[in-house]
């Protein structure tokens, strides 16, 4: 780049800038040789890119584009790494029972599996559920459940009840 360019490019900045001003990007004065034309393909033999455009001969890449991550036939890496996480075999669900659900309903002294079917909460003795703290408890209600929060564990046993994993009960019978 010559000197005067250069010379020009700065005088020119500063004439802009002390009128309170920024200089226009476009105006700005532009190297020599830092700008280039696009190649324009297959637009004659005396343009070095005509005829067949820098892209060989013959086949497959000559004739047309391969779509994205095509590898040639090979089984592409997006087919070849899994996607994201897997289901685990032993993971179990928790049907979700809250503390207000339990008050409202009524229950007093020991509740099971069974004591909530009867009384509408759980659909099947068999299903597992969670005690979880929603709510609060005003009576002592003794309860075995298959999971308790440590919120709901905390208010029964604040209204004086007590809590019993099915779990233990299971393994202590055997």
């Amino acid at each position: 780049m010559s000197k005067e360019r250069i010379k020009a490019a700065l005088a020119f900045g500063k004439e802009r800038t002390e009128k309170g001003d920024k200089p226009a990007g476009n105006t700005i004065p532009v190297p020599a040789g830092s700008t280039k034309n696009k190649k324009r393909l297959g637009r004659g033999i005396g343009s070095k890119t005509g005829k067949t455009g820098g892209r060989g001969s013959k086949g497959q890449y000559a004739r047309n584009t391969v779509r994205r991550g095509f590898e040639g036939g090979q089984m592409p890496i997006h087919r070849r790494l899994p996607k994201r996480g897997f289901t685990s075999i032993f993971h179990k669900d928790f049907f979700p029972i809250n503390l207000r659900d339990i008050e409202k309903s009524g229950l007093t002294g020991s509740i099971d599996a069974k004591i909530m079917v009867e009384s509408k909460i759980l659909d099947n003795e068999s299903t597992l559920f969670k005690i979880l703290g929603t709510g609060e408890i005003t009576k002592a209600v003794h309860i075995v459940a298959d999971g308790f929060s440590a919120s709901a564990k905390a208010k029964i046993e604040k209204a004086g009840g007590s809590v019993k994993l099915r779990s233990e009960l299971a393994s202590k019978e055997a």
